[in-house]
């Protein structure tokens, strides 16, 4: 039996400490790109990957990461930024590292795919109860059972 069955709140704590560790590291890739490179320089070296459209390509990894990093954190819109930062992911796998090999010390694979995979894993878990999609979705599930229980005027 697992210890999250009998005590739910270690699914909602293992959630929300895996959204912050993913939210720094997405949030500080975000942040080299758009303070210490530069988007040109993103872009250049996006174009010299081969990645079509350079400079959009460059401006959605730039965003993505920071304002991602940042959902993650306070657990807004999981799903939905897990599925936008797994593509970013799996855009960097497919035109930047896979032909390095695995280990990423040879600037191959692997942490690219951990952080896709693990991005992927929030978007399909959802952020847990400790988050601001839960305190909001709460509130809006509270709003609607109240409205169900007013009388209809005849």
């Amino acid at each position: 039996m697992y210890l999250s069955r009998r005590f739910p709140a270690l699914s909602d704590a293992g959630l929300l400490l895996g959204r912050l560790v993913l939210g720094v590291v997405f949030i500080a890739h975000g942040w080299q790109k758009f303070h210490h490179y530069g988007h040109a320089n993103v872009t250049k070296m996006f174009d010299g990957l081969g990645i079509p459209l350079p400079s959009l390509a460059a401006f959605y990894a730039t965003w993505v990461e920071l304002a991602g990093g940042v959902a993650l954190i306070v657990g807004v819109l999981v799903p939905l930024v897990g599925l936008l930062l797994f593509a970013d992911m799996a855009g960097a796998l497919w035109f930047a590292h896979s032909d390095h090999g695995f280990f990423s010390e040879k600037g191959g694979y692997e942490y690219v795919l951990v952080l896709g995979v693990l991005s992927l894993l929030v978007a399909l878990a959802g952020p847990g109860r400790l988050s601001l999609d839960a305190l909001l979705g709460g509130a809006l599930k509270r709003e609607a059972v109240r409205d169900e229980r007013r009388p209809v005027g005849v």
